[in-house]
């Protein structure tokens, strides 16, 4: 017997759900739709009085009553069980779902949303708490006739009055208005803003206002959605080009380009001949990659020398727990032989500091690999290269897991891949691993799940995090010398995550600040300088060329000990940096500015992100700035009993010696190899 939730529709601010049920062996009675809230274990339990006819059910509910206070809990996720009597003996079946209602405002700053898990289990989930001055809309498009913007006319059944769309110029403050709204369908609105003003060089935000209940509401335009399938870019018949495009907080800006003179055509020219040497280039990488996967193929034996092959985030960086490693074993046995994995613009970072490497993608970097006896890495290898049955592969990773990973994430959104197709990679790359390192028993409970993965874990740290323990005042005070880090000043550090759907292309992803710099500066800038550090993933390089000795993008500075250490605060949001931060029992703020949208639709995450993090929560770039300010003057947080409480459980086994422990663990393979 199975319960399906197989509709969903609004009547007087309330919801019809309608159930299918299938394969009903007897006569069910005494029927109930019992929801209980995933986090808080709460229930409720709403009576079905009419009978099944045509195996149909309806029932009407309440959103508003899902809602309650627990603990400053703003999410709300509820499953549904279908309850019901046969011969006085009472059942419960989950009920199921393959449907996903869009995202329904239930107030100013709440909303609702009927979703579906990885197993087709029906979810109701409900956020409060959010911004009230957000305004989704369902979709925005670029036509001749102007700037389009569609979405629901009512919140939760209560309709919108006056509705009037506002482009404002972030410069100099003029506006374009239009109030002609459209029926579109029941419940949606359509309002189409003529775009023959706008100046060149003004870059537009948009904004609504409309009467709703009483009050005149003001709020700024979001799209959750990415722009996949909206039209984005018109041309005008005075030649110029109107754009559109997504800001960092989901809110809608549009350009004007001015119409292109000769030269600039011709430069256009110019760029399109560059384009076709990135698809060559593209084209020879898949060439030379099946010639890669014939050459792996081939019979290769071991090196006669103990081997060590060492690669960092699949070879742009000479970093990490690798690089820990690497360092340890120099000193401890020279006479083995170790070899960095690299991509040729690390080439020059080798050179420079002497360290041993091979290209990756060439003759050489396959027969390395294949002949050295121990492979050490903290990111995955290409599926295609083999690995030898007499080789030991000692993954570190490269942080304690925040976000999902491999098997944990219900549905992927990257490039080039796809939900089933990751996750099968996933596993069979993990379960090449020998050995996995982890930081704390949260962690190897995650690894064990997310990836698979069934050989031997070693619980002894991450061995990047040794320096952080070990280090002195004097080391942290010749690391500002070498990074020309002002000795006088506190440093902020920004080290933020990617977003999995903020792409470029396979393998990299776009990121813009999500505060002004401008800001940060005029209330910080006499005494504090910001560090920058973006995940190294992200392909766009920021311009803070204006912010002088203010601002330092450290972005491709292969050791972030070294930045964690001369910080005095540590901003982020979903990154994992902020469990390595910890060891040093500073101040930590979270900046969080898309949530519900990373949490509900990209990853999710392991932790009660609301409840178990070591630091505040900053909602908006106010509350960030006022954070900044508070922690500044508070620079340890070893007597915090939050932080604290935190620390024990992440922090606490590493003694500062977990590079040893690995390199005790290699020795003793390489000796019960010999």
């Amino acid at each position: 017997m199975r319960a399906i939730l197989s509709g969903i529709h609004p009547k007087k601010g309330k919801q019809v759900l309608e159930l299918e049920l299938i394969d009903v062996p007897f006569a069910v009675e005494n029927l109930a739709l019992i929801f209980m809230e995933r986090n808080a274990l709460a229930s409720q339990s709403i009576p079905i009085h009419r009978g099944v006819r045509n195996n149909m059910l309806k029932l009407t509910i309440d959103p508003q009553k899902f809602i309650f206070d627990q603990a400053g809990q703003s999410e709300f996720s509820w499953e549904m069980y279908f309850a019901f009597n046969i011969e006085h003996q009472r059942y419960l079946l989950q009920v199921e779902s393959e449907f996903v209602s869009d995202h329904h405002q239930l107030t100013l700053d709440s909303y609702f949303q009927f979703n579906s898990d990885a197993d087709d289990r029906a979810l109701f989930d409900l956020h409060t708490q959010q911004d009230a001055n957000e305004f989704t809309i369902n979709s925005v498009n670029l036509t001749p006739d102007g700037l389009v913007v569609i979405g629901y006319s009512n919140i939760n059944g209560q309709p919108l009055a006056n509705q009037t769309l506002f482009l404002e110029d972030q410069e100099s403050d003029d506006v374009i208005s239009f109030a002609d709204t459209t029926n579109l369908l029941r419940g949606l609105f359509s309002m189409t803003l003529p775009l023959t003003t706008l100046n060149v060089t003004g870059r537009y935000k948009l904004y609504i206002e409309y009467d709703f209940e009483g009050q005149h509401v003001r709020q700024r335009v979001i799209l959750t959605r990415p722009l996949e399938g909206q039209n984005t870019v018109q041309a005008q018949t005075n030649g110029q080009v109107v754009t559109i495009g997504k800001t960092y907080n989901n809110g809608i800006e549009a350009r004007v380009l001015p119409a292109l003179s000769m030269t600039e055509k011709l430069s256009n020219v110019t760029h399109k001949a560059g384009r076709v040497k990135d698809v060559i280039r593209q084209l020879n990488l898949k060439v030379n990659t099946r010639y890669m996967k014939r050459l792996f193929k081939q019979d290769h034996r071991p090196f006669a020398a103990t081997t060590i092959i060492f690669e960092s985030f699949g070879g742009r960086q000479v970093s990490d727990s690798p690089l820990a490693i690497y360092t340890l074993f120099k000193k401890l046995y020279p006479g083995f032989n170790y070899i960095w994995s690299v991509e040729r613009d690390t080439v020059p970072y080798c050179k420079a500091n002497g360290i041993p490497y091979v290209v990756r993608r060439t003759t050489k970097w396959v027969r390395t690999l294949e002949k050295a006896q121990y492979w050490i890495s903290n990111a995955r290898f290409p599926a295609w290269v083999r690995k030898p049955k007499y080789v030991t592969y000692i993954q570190t990773w490269h942080g304690t897991p925040l976000k999902k990973l491999g098997l944990d994430i219900e549905n992927v959104a990257m490039p080039g891949t796809n939900t089933a197709a990751y996750h099968r990679n996933f596993v069979t790359e993990a379960n090449r691993w020998d050995a996995l390192v982890s930081p704390n028993d949260y962690s190897t409970q995650i690894f064990r799940s997310a990836f698979g993965f069934n050989n031997q874990i070693l619980k002894v740290g991450y061995p990047r995090n040794d320096e952080l323990i070990n280090a002195s005042a004097d080391d942290v005070t010749a690391i500002k010398q070498q990074l020309n880090i002002p000795l006088d000043k506190k440093v902020v550090m920004y080290a933020p995550t990617y977003r999995d759907n903020q792409f470029a292309e396979k393998g990299k992803y776009t990121f813009e600040l999500p505060f002004s710099l401008d800001d940060f500066q005029a209330r910080f800038g006499k005494d504090t300088v910001l560090i920058l550090r973006m995940h190294y993933l992200i392909s766009n390089a920021l311009d803070v060329s204006d912010y002088g000795d203010f601002v330092y993008d450290f972005s491709s500075y292969p050791n972030i000990s070294d930045l964690y250490l001369v910080s005095d605060l540590l901003i982020t949001d979903y990154s994992s940096v902020f469990f390595d931060y910890a060891y040093l029992q500073r101040p930590i703020l979270f900046y969080p500015y898309d949530y519900h949208l990373y949490k509900d639709e990209l990853r999710g995450f392991y932790l009660d992100y609301e409840r178990d993090l070591p630091g505040k929560i900053a909602k908006n770039e106010t509350d960030l700035l006022n954070g900044v300010a508070e922690f500044l003057q508070k620079p340890d947080m070893s007597q915090d009993p939050q932080f604290q409480k935190f620390y024990e459980r992440f922090c606490a086994i590493n003694d500062g010696l977990s590079s040893f422990k690995v390199v005790n663990y290699v020795v003793h393979q390489i000796e019960t190899q010999a």
